[in-house]
């Protein structure tokens, strides 16, 4: 199947040169240094204008394989709670971006939770955002899309651990790329300290301290099940490393600082 945009023109430009242009802003800051292989990096999603130099200073650091897991969340209650697409193309104003039909199904293979489905990926734009970035970046990729509805713990851990068995046997030359918000719609300082509780458990490597932390604090973080999910996978795989790259919220732009969301971009090796 080729999946339309959903959110051109929206959430970034529809107008390729503008597109273009936009993503050599957000990443030039690290233009020149050497990238860095990591197993896996955290990006939010949110509009170009608010998260893009957030997701830019990350994907900018990274030595970004030719293979991507796109691991997101599913914002609307229509199609599977932990769906998957297996064949076909990403259309984006700069082209079609590819889906990785071998590990898409070597995935499949070993989650069942994984569906196919299309429904619950038709409108959804935290995966979608993150296609430009990397066309750019990385110009040959493919990926495999997920997109996570549930928040139950145990099938959480059930698709890390599937996501850490199919990693290990591709030689570490697949990046888990997870993609979340933080904290939604309250003042500016709360979201702060709401965030920096979720961004420690985060880069402690944490998953159970992560989901507690977000439901015992109130920590409106739209991507818990996927965080939960790569945090399992990064544990199975021995990850020890994590760095957090940069941390905003939408107030830096916008400068209303009574309704805000967190941006935070992580690496993880």
């Amino acid at each position: 199947m080729l999946r339309l945009p959903a959110v051109a023109g929206r959430f970034y430009p529809s107008h390729p040169a503008e597109l273009t242009a936009l993503i050599h802003k957000y990443t030039a800051t690290n233009s020149g240094e050497p990238r860095t292989p990591v197993r896996a990096c955290l990006v939010p999603h949110a509009g170009y204008v608010y998260s893009g130099h957030v997701a830019g200073a990350v994907l900018a650091r990274i030595a970004l394989p030719r293979k991507i897991i796109i691991l997101g969340v599913r914002h609307y209650p229509r199609g599977e709670p932990a769906a998957i697409l297996s064949s076909g193309a990403w259309r984006t104003p700069l082209g079609d971006a590819r889906i990785d039909g071998a590990l898409a199904e070597a995935l499949k293979k070993g989650c069942p939770l994984l569906r196919e489905d299309s429904v619950a990926h038709n409108a959804e734009h935290s995966l979608e955002v993150q296609l430009p970035f990397l066309q750019m970046l990385a110009p040959d990729f493919t990926f495999v899309p997920v997109a996570l509805g549930t928040v139950q713990f145990e099938d959480l851990v059930s698709v890390g651990e599937a996501i850490a068995r199919v990693l290990d046997g591709t030689g570490g030359n697949v990046l888990l790329l997870m993609t979340s918000d933080l904290n939604h719609y309250e003042d500016d300082a709360t979201t702060r300290v709401k965030d920096r509780k979720a961004i420690e458990e985060l880069l402690a490597l944490e998953p159970r301290g992560l989901y507690d932390t977000c439901r015992n604090h109130g920590i409106s973080m739209c991507g818990l099940g996927p965080a939960v999910a790569m945090l399992t996978a990064l544990n199975a795989l021995g990850a020890k490393k994590s760095e957090l790259v940069k941390y905003a919220t939408s107030a830096d732009v916008s400068g209303d600082r009574d309704t805000v969301v967190g941006y935070a971009g992580v690496i993880f090796s």
